[in-house]
């Protein structure tokens, strides 16, 4: 969608991300945009597939690789903790990695050397409910595992080239920025309240690109939120937040 160099800005970014880690992650827990259940669901295969999961693209985007290995044992921490919680969990060994999932991590990390894990977003898409289940897996940091929320912080499908859509993901954008950066009580009150900041449901028309962000900030403690990446692909603004 767009021209050929639409995401060239995002894909260096992307690329830019293992450089600007302090350490070389253990592994990857990643709560993608795509993949909503009845109670958070964590991939336990050893070697997940790939799930072309979007439609009308060209061909060569349904052969697209990235071997990443499963972590059986990382799954197995994220159900103790979230159990620990009270939070209930499934498992699922048959499904495989969406393309919120490969798309940016295999421009991220594209030798596919470090084991990932996939956890769902639970139905309903509550803020409070995804900023504690962040909060439940947020030891899983200081255990070497990168969190990764994969979404949209603009995805409104009818808004892209168009004059309100840049001016509805500017406002928006103004809004999360702000929020996040904020101390860890205001950012959870400002981002369970989220649908009430300026432009909200004209960014998000159905929220499910935007929780991840909860997962992220939810584990991110007393971390601060800073937006590391920002543009307009398809005339709208967007932008990616780092916690600590």
């Amino acid at each position: 969608m767009g021209p050929a160099d639409t995401w060239k800005r995002t894909e260096a970014w992307l690329r830019s991300i293992a450089s600007s880690l302090p350490e070389a992650p253990k592994a990857i827990l990643v709560v993608s945009a795509h993949w909503e259940e009845e109670v958070p669901t964590v991939t336990t295969a050893p070697q997940p597939p790939l799930l072309f999961d979007y439609y009308g693209f060209p061909e060569h985007t349904y052969e697209l690789t990235w071997p990443a290995a499963g972590s059986p044992p990382l799954a197995a921490r994220v159900v103790e903790l979230l159990s620990d919680a009270g939070i209930a969990t499934k498992q699922n060994d048959a499904r495989g990695f969406d393309h919120g999932v490969f798309v940016p991590l295999k421009v991220a990390f594209p030798e596919a050397q470090i084991p990932t894990v996939q956890l769902s977003m639970r139905a309903g898409l509550d803020p409070a409910e995804h900023l504690a289940i962040g909060r439940a897996l947020a030891p899983l940091r200081d255990e070497g595992v990168l969190i990764i929320g994969s979404g949209m912080s603009y995805h409104n499908m009818r808004g892209f080239y168009t004059a309100a859509g840049d001016t509805d993901s500017k406002r928006f954008d103004a809004w999360l920025s702000t929020s996040i950066a904020k101390s860890p009580s205001e950012r959870d009150a400002l981002l369970r309240d989220w649908a009430r900041a300026p432009a909200a449901r004209a960014s998000h028309p159905r929220e499910e690109h935007l929780v991840p962000l909860m997962v992220a900030a939810g584990a991110a403690g007393a971390d601060l939120g800073v937006r590391v990446f920002n543009d307009a692909p398809m005339g709208t603004v967007i932008s990616a937040v780092r916690f600590g």
